[in-house]
């Protein structure tokens, strides 16, 4: 998620509503599941089209720092993006249990939850959140 991503106050319920996919909807309530349990933390609008849980600040040797969410996901038209904090060579072998998707950087595209193993689905959510928390930077 970039920097300039903020978050919003918007309803997270309002956006959920509007979606027009019936399954992009019940899947993002199923992530919104996951991801909850996982951080502990409630969603977040970010942006126009972002839900993410918690925050973190970070710092890169660059000097660049900001804000973002400790992880997220935004139902768009071609796939559910999910923001992960993952090394993803790190977990070749649970991507290849996983399912069908597609990476990213950073990015982990899943076009319908049925499409994966949701254990291990939870699996690399939990671990992003680990990740995560990891990499913040102190404040």
């Amino acid at each position: 998620m970039a920097t300039k991503t903020q978050p919003t106050g918007d309803s997270v319920d309002g956006f959920l509503a509007a979606l027009a996919d019936d399954t992009k909807r019940a899947d993002s309530e199923r992530l919104i599941e996951m991801m909850r349990a996982a951080t502990g933390e409630p969603p977040i609008l970010w942006g126009s089209s972002i839900i993410g849980f918690g925050n973190r600040h970070y710092r890169y040797a660059s000097g660049h720092e900001g804000n973002t969410a400790l992880i997220g996901f935004s139902p768009r038209a071609a796939a559910v993006t999910l923001y992960l904090s993952l090394n993803f060579e790190d977990h070749s072998d649970a991507l290849a249990r996983l399912g069908k998707h597609r990476l990213g950087r950073g990015c982990l595209y899943v076009k319908r939850l049925s499409d994966v193993d949701e254990s291990v689905l939870k699996s690399l959510i939990g671990s992003s959140v680990a990740a995560a928390r990891a990499m913040s930077a102190p404040d």
